[in-house]
């Protein structure tokens, strides 16, 4: 499985980003699939999943009500719409398939690049 994620880029503060997550090479609509970020220095910690059958969610409480994560499974694709942005948020985002609806990364396989997002103050 290749992930490929995009859409990342530079914001102000309170701004919004929608980041988008390709998958090939496997049955995406069988895989969840979750968004994880790291900043400079820091530990790369979960931001949200989604469960590959009804959708189901799951957030980090620092992006909870303004983050969002869908998917299309025709399109082979994950999203995450980011609101309200603020300076915190800014690091790499990744996206990965997991087993199941985890915070933790060790239950994700197959990651993608990152993309960077910069949220100016």
């Amino acid at each position: 499985v290749q992930l490929q994620a995009s859409g990342g880029g530079l914001v102000q503060a309170g701004g919004s980003l929608r980041l988008s997550c390709a998958a090939s090479g496997g049955t995406f609509s069988t895989y969840g699939m979750g968004w994880f970020r790291q900043a400079p220095g820091k530990e790369r910690e979960f931001v949200a999943a989604i469960t590959w059958s009804f959708g189901s969610t799951y957030y980090a409480d620092s992006v909870k009500g303004r983050f969002t994560i869908s998917r299309d499974n025709a399109k082979n694709t994950v999203y995450l719409q980011m609101n309200s942005l603020k300076p915190e948020d800014t690091a790499i985002y990744y996206c990965a398939t997991n087993r199941d609806l985890s915070s933790d990364s060790r239950h994700y396989d197959y990651w993608g690049q990152g993309t960077q997002v910069t949220v100016s103050s």
